[in-house]
């Protein structure tokens, strides 16, 4: 077999052109907030806008510019009304935690528990998470403008979204029909695994914030607007989320309450835990991509450390679009309503 058969080779030219578009995102990377973000709201309005067309009788057009009008228009209201109060209540959450860590205690539970974080990844995340979490809220401007920017492209994509489909199928009879048809077998992977994984992880995340800050306005916890934007965050890391989060509402609670108040969050968690694990997760998503915790945290300390914050939120469906591309998984995630 010469050089050129070699090449030929279907499994040889999708492995380079993978690398290919691999190395085009790595020296695209300053642009990675806004490209996934792009792709988030692009799929997850598409879906909305699918879903509620079946049931209202309205144009499509009509309906994705109504629909993007009500989201502006709410995260302009809730920027001006509330931006100062979150952001208030998230420093104030951060002084709180610090301040409890950084006092010795003579409780052995309490330095076991402390001995737990800093021997783990957990401080990693957490210190992570409230840096993401601060920078986002205090450099407001230049977050408003990503999240703008991905809104009207994807707005864009939905409105042109039949004429995009038919303007990129010409590619078919190009030059480059190699690459089209490669690319458009990662693609259509991607937005089966990744685009559904990240849908299930926001709904599960919207469900468990929910659930949780009506928990804890009725244990009386203070800071409830700053705990839901927290809580929401890391609800969308898989498994560890509510590992993680369970970590300042503990502290939270022992400084209010005592240990009777945490024995109270640990059950509320527990029992909300239960409802995500045994109601929302098998109706989300199917069997193949539920991936055992060891897979889940091993993939969530390797991308954490590599990709930040964007790692925890997309770690996990990129592992499974992997794993769909090497044939590990040929199940597609199921979404139902």
């Amino acid at each position: 077999m010469n050089i050129a058969e070699f090449f030929q080779k279907k499994g040889v030219k999708r492995f380079i052109i993978f690398g290919l578009i691999v190395f085009i995102l790595y020296l695209m990377r300053s642009m990675m907030n806004l490209i996934l973000l792009t792709f988030i709201f692009a799929f997850l309005m598409d879906r909305l806008v699918e879903f509620t067309a079946r049931r209202i009788p309205i144009n499509r057009k009509i309906l994705a510019v109504l629909m993007y009008s009500l989201i502006v228009g709410l995260l302009t209201w809730g920027l001006v009304k509330y931006l100062p109060i979150i952001t208030m209540e998230i420093s104030q959450l951060v002084r709180r935690i610090t301040a409890f860590y950084a006092e010795p205690h003579d409780n052995v539970v309490i330095n076991y528990i402390e001995s737990i974080i800093s021997n783990n990844q957990i401080s990693a995340y957490l210190e992570n998470g409230f840096t993401f979490l601060l920078k986002s809220f205090t450099d407001i401007s230049k977050t408003s403008i990503q999240v703008l920017i991905a809104l009207l492209l994807s707005l864009f994509f939905l409105l042109e979204k039949p004429r995009l489909k038919e303007f990129t199928a010409k590619f078919k009879d190009s030059k480059i029909a190699p690459f089209y048809y490669e690319i458009e077998f990662f693609a259509q992977k991607f937005s089966r695994t990744f685009g559904k994984v990240i849908e299930a992880q926001f709904i599960i995340a919207i469900v468990n914030c929910g659930l949780t800050v009506i928990s804890l306005m009725i244990l009386g916890f203070p800071q409830i607007f700053g705990l839901a934007i927290l809580i929401f965050f890391l609800g969308l890391i898989p498994v560890a989320g509510v590992i993680i989060s369970l970590i300042p509402l503990c502290l939270i609670a022992y400084t209010i309450g005592g240990f009777i108040k945490v024995i109270y969050v640990v059950v509320a968690i527990m029992i909300i835990h239960a409802v995500e694990a045994y109601i929302l997760n098998p109706k989300l998503m199917s069997s193949k991509t539920d991936l055992p915790v060891f897979y889940t945290f091993i993939v969530l300390i390797f991308s954490q450390n590599f990709f930040g914050v964007w790692g925890l939120i997309v770690g996990i469906p990129v592992f499974v679009f992997l794993l769909d591309v090497l044939g590990v998984t040929n199940k597609e995630p199921k979404l139902e309503y």
